[in-house]
């Protein structure tokens, strides 16, 4: 269990708060919060002469608490909006707004193609984190050739993805309770032990978070019986585009995951439907490049440290820093994974056109031999073609078929409908 911090007694706290430290402790404080530490790191930290770590903790608590506003006052629910997270979010509208400044027809095509790619691992990542056992490539498998789910994992993923090409579709809708249920619906359809706990509330509190190794309580939600003025609050917060103290849109997209993921309000897919309900919320908001970000791959990766920033909100009175910071830097690494992931696919079009210099190719077949080099084992459908490049049937049929004559692909039978194309061996030689 994660230890609690020192109690701080009233008075020492308002004399912290209203006197404040001596200016050698000063940058001590300012670089625990640019991070957002917990109790568990700032009582290691090394102190001058005459400080205590129960000392340097109440000058951190004194220096949060005068910049803390509620932002859910019936739980008691607060946060500090640190300079550091306020430095994050102007980064992000910088980069968010810049990142595709021209919009020409080539970077169009491009744009698809990153986004497939994206959804897919959205989908995968957060459907992982629940428990989906499968590889990429099987999952990325199904997806692109719309294979039906064959197993409880791949039907998380597919509903994910589903989920989350709806949301792509109708994010300029408000937030309603059926829309809510909906959501959840789409998310859980046919993997849930009770399939009738599909697109429903639970109706009893028979329900709490535990550590999955130690089989310890850690979270106990609200009860059942508050849900529907839990729906009430989380929808006015979602829609509300003029509220009276001004969050930051970043922020407050964290905020309605966080509010969700407190409540628990289904028997199952709680991290699911909340993780969709950020990715809504920020492309309701026009930060449209999430779109092309898998977010859910960064938390994935760092999954105690995201369910310890949950914990850390509950054990130091319901400061919700801990979970805000966290999902910056999650979100702050996304985006250079975004960035990397683009070059690279640069650098291999660009890669592409050896093969354009060789022969009679043009780029989209560049392209799919590009792919058939870095993946051999890769299978080729016209299906793949038109929804990578944005083409009719008739073009990329064509282009498979130019390049089954000219010997760099062969044709095979997948089922008696669908014809699939694979690398030749003159490839190889290239």
């Amino acid at each position: 269990m994660i230890e609690l911090p020192p109690k701080i007694d009233k008075k020492t706290l308002v004399n912290a708060i209203i006197k404040g430290c001596n200016a050698e402790i000063v940058p001590i404080i300012d670089k625990i919060n640019t991070s957002y530490e917990y109790w568990d790191k700032v009582k290691y930290k090394s102190l001058p002469q005459g400080y205590t770590p129960q000392m340097l903790w109440t000058f951190v608590k004194a220096s949060r608490i005068k910049g803390m506003i509620s932002v859910w006052e019936k739980y008691g629910i607060n946060l500090c909006i640190t300079n550091q997270m306020q430095r994050m979010c102007h980064d992000f509208d910088m980069k968010f707004g810049g990142f595709w400044e021209d919009d020409n027809k080539s970077q169009n095509s491009e744009k698809k193609y990153y986004l497939s790619s994206s959804l897919m691992e959205e989908a995968i990542y957060s459907s992982k984190m629940e428990g989906a056992s499968t590889t990429r490539v099987i999952a990325k498998e199904m997806l692109r050739k719309k294979k039906t789910p064959q197993n409880k994992a791949q039907q998380m993923i597919a509903n994910n993805y589903n989920t989350i090409q709806y949301i792509v579709a109708h994010k300029n809708e408000p937030l309603t309770e059926e829309g809510l249920l909906y959501i959840h619906r789409l998310m859980t359809e046919k993997t849930l032990d009770n399939p009738d706990d599909a697109g429903h509330f639970r109706t009893n509190d028979k329900i709490v978070v535990a550590d999955m190794v130690e089989g310890d309580i850690i979270y106990t939600p609200p009860s059942f019986k508050e849900i529907p003025e839990f729906v009430e609050t989380l929808c006015d917060f979602f829609n509300n585009d003029n509220p009276q103290t001004f969050i930051h849109p970043i922020i407050r997209g964290i905020i309605v995951h966080f509010m969700l993921a407190f409540m628990h309000p289904f028997v199952d897919g709680n991290g699911r439907t909340a993780r969709a309900l950020f990715y809504w919320y920020m492309l309701k908001e026009n930060y449209n490049l999430t779109e092309y970000m898998s977010i859910s791959r960064v938390i994935s990766k760092s999954k105690a440290s995201y369910e310890k920033s949950f914990r850390y909100t509950e054990n130091d009175g319901n400061d919700m820093g801990y979970f805000v910071a966290y999902n910056l830097r999650a979100l702050e690494i996304s985006f250079q994974q975004l960035r990397d992931y683009i070059l690279r696919k640069q650098r291999e079009k660009k890669t592409a056109t050896t093969f354009m210099i060789s022969g009679n190719i043009n780029q989209r077949q560049a392209l799919v031999l590009q792919r058939l080099t870095d993946e051999p084992d890769t299978i080729f459908t016209v299906k793949d073609l038109q929804e990578q490049f944005s083409i009719s049937s008739m073009t990329a049929r064509k282009d498979l078929s130019d390049l089954v004559q000219q010997g760099y692909l062969t044709e095979i039978a997948i089922n008696k409908v669908t014809r699939g194309y694979i690398k030749t061996k003159d490839l190889s030689k290239e």
